[in-house]
């Protein structure tokens, strides 16, 4: 993946999870709920494009955050 579209995405996750005003660990602990091992850690990671993003982690993170997916990529 580009790393600028990583970056990208990563701050739309964050910018999601902060209007839900959820903390990084609030948002893991309710993935890990839904089956989805993302630690505090990884979603850092992931919300400053240091890590990628699975297909399984997208959809957890579209029915967490209960948005659209195009949320999550625009």
């Amino acid at each position: 993946m580009n790393a600028e579209y990583e970056r990208a995405l990563g701050q739309n996750i964050r910018a999601l999870r902060m209007k839900k005003g959820l903390s990084q660990e609030q948002l893991a602990a309710q993935l890990q709920v839904r089956g989805c091992d993302v630690t505090r850690s990884a979603l850092a990671k992931i919300e400053v494009g240091q890590r990628h993003i699975y297909p399984d982690e997208l959809r957890a993170l579209r029915d967490t955050l209960g948005v659209p997916y195009e949320a999550l990529f625009v």
